[in-house]
């Protein structure tokens, strides 16, 4: 099977749902003359016409308030927030809008917006260029959020988030857009929502991880093989819904899990999926749920310090020694 980057795996999957339904259409700054800040929608306003794929000014509210309006009269917009930050330039819009009109009508009315955004810590944003705020969307019902680590899952989830009557949140991060590269079948295809995969299958302990740190996951998880470990990595693609029977049912096998994700510590997706994890696990366990997150600062532009902060490969292995003792 061929290998394609995340970016490459994203623009296919716009281009065969514009090819597929003339009802989808694209907004956002520089998404079309110069195909996007990271080149992901390079190609298409060529292909598909200015009409369908819109510059946008710089407002992040503007952007999603228009994309808003064309999804209550039967357009699929997909709309780009070049970094997760800016979401708090249009959380208005999300929060009382976007995942409240659905509810607030009795349901007569759907909202088929995608919203795409781009976490981006450990390229040097500093704070202001370096999101990781997917916790926040996971506390607005209403939206759904996925958070796809491969390029394989990247274009499957955003195929079914672009046919989706109920609007999304769709996380993609900067670093795997060149940075990560998959298998990813040329035949059509989509992944429900809601369906966790077990990225790698073991014994010993349990990493549940999301996003960029999947691959951390599985390197700490190979480091952990050469010492008689073994580890089963769980992804669960999508926090809203979220498959915890997936999680539960590794837990179950291995007594020992470790919760990883790149957002800040407290009060983050680790200590929601922790939380749910002892719940319905608690007999099980032999060992306290560990939690591997980055550090509760803003995110400094000096390389070493940003790296000092985040959470990596050597933070998970560290985790997996005192869950084994």
């Amino acid at each position: 099977m061929r290998e394609i980057t995340f970016a490459q795996a994203i623009n296919e999957a716009l281009r065969e749902e514009m090819s597929r339904d003339p009802m989808v259409v694209m907004l956002g700054e520089d998404i079309g003359l110069i195909g996007g800040n990271f080149g992901v929608t390079k190609g298409l306003q060529a292909e598909f016409g200015s009409d369908r794929v819109r510059d946008t000014p710089i407002s992040e509210d503007a952007i999603v308030g228009l994309s808003l309006g064309a999804a209550l009269v039967g357009v699929r917009p997909v709309a780009e927030i070049m970094f997760s930050t800016f979401l708090g330039c249009c959380m208005e819009q999300l929060v009382n809008q976007v995942a409240a009109i659905r509810y607030m009508s009795g349901g007569q009315c759907a909202v088929p917006l995608v919203v795409r955004t781009a976490n981006s810590l450990g390229r040097s944003g500093a704070a202001q260029h370096s999101g990781r705020n997917e916790a926040w969307i996971m506390h607005i019902p209403g939206i759904k959020l996925a958070i796809p680590a491969t390029p394989y899952d990247a274009k499957g989830l955003l195929k079914t988030a672009i046919r989706s009557n109920d609007p999304v949140l769709f996380f993609e991060h900067a670093m795997a857009y060149y940075g990560v590269k998959g298998p990813v079948p040329e035949e059509e295809y989509t992944i429900p929502f809601g369906v966790a995969e077990v990225k790698r299958p073991g014994k010993d302990l349990t990493i549940v991880a999301y996003q960029m740190m999947v691959k951390k996951a599985l390197e700490a998880a190979d480091v952990l093989a050469e010492r008689g470990i073994e580890a089963e990595v769980v992804d669960p693609r999508t926090l809203v819904p979220l498959d915890m029977e997936t999680i539960v049912r590794s837990v179950k096998k291995t007594n020992r899990v470790i919760v990883a994700g790149e957002e800040t510590t407290t009060a983050g997706v680790c200590a929601e999926i922790g939380f749910r994890i002892m719940q319905e696990t608690f007999d099980y366990l032999d060992a306290p749920v560990e939690r591997v997150a980055s550090a509760d600062v803003p995110v400094p532009f000096s390389p070493p310090l940003e790296k000092r902060m985040m959470a990596g490969t050597e933070d998970i292995i560290a985790a997996a020694e005192r869950l084994l003792g």
